[in-house]
């Protein structure tokens, strides 16, 4: 890989409507920052555009592009394939650019254990409470009861991969939420002090009792 240090990889993940999609978009606004645009074989949302939000291909175009072994990470999630392109995210990184990923964890645990020679931040959101979590799921997927409890049904299990993650951060107000996030990359201060991980495991402990 390239010794260039000047590129550095950021990593947001969430449970299914916490706001990481959002966030992602705030922080490529910032000079350097590059989002990584996935494949996936799920349809658009009627605000999505292809080539901009996600690249849509078919389930066989994407099990082709495995077999050729184009991806950094790749991911089966609610019966939809998401995977990212290394052609594309390695130019970025050798230009100097920084490139931010809005993956779940099975795609960051991918990322991590290539051992790249790029600096990595991983970042996991937390929503405030449950029931904004379903407000927004409900929301987002115009009001699709069905949608909205089958993400519920699988927020168990996503939320606990908080610790798995260099810094974790409660998605109450994404202003804040931002500023909690850009000072992190800022400073590379992971927060692993012991008061703040009890004070996100309290919360996590809340969020799934």
């Amino acid at each position: 890989m390239s010794e260039n240090k000047e590129g550095i990889i950021v990593i947001l993940s969430s449970p299914s409507g916490a706001g990481k999609t959002t966030l992602v978009k705030e922080i490529s606004k910032r000079n350097s920052f590059q989002i990584s645009i996935s494949h996936t074989t799920r349809k658009p949302r009627s605000n999505e555009t292809d080539g901009k939000d996600y690249y849509f291909i078919s389930e066989s175009e994407f099990k082709q592009l495995i077999d050729e072994d184009r991806f950094l990470e790749y991911a089966k999630v609610f019966k939809h394939y998401y995977g990212s392109s290394k052609d594309v995210v390695f130019k970025k990184l050798k230009n100097g650019e920084s490139v931010i990923f809005d993956i779940d964890w099975q795609g960051t645990q991918q990322i991590i254990n290539q051992k790249l020679n790029y600096k990595i931040f991983s970042i996991f959101i937390l929503p405030p409470s449950r029931d904004e979590l379903y407000n927004r799921l409900l929301n987002r997927d115009k009001n699709d009861e069905k949608i909205a409890k089958e993400r519920m049904t699988q927020f168990n299990e996503d939320v606990l991969h908080w610790k798995d993650y260099d810094f974790a951060v409660i998605n109450d107000d994404i202003g804040n939420c931002y500023k909690k996030i850009i000072h992190f990359i800022e400073s590379g201060d992971n927060k692993k002090d012991p008061n703040y991980q009890k004070l996100i495991s309290l919360h996590v402990g809340n969020l799934i009792n």
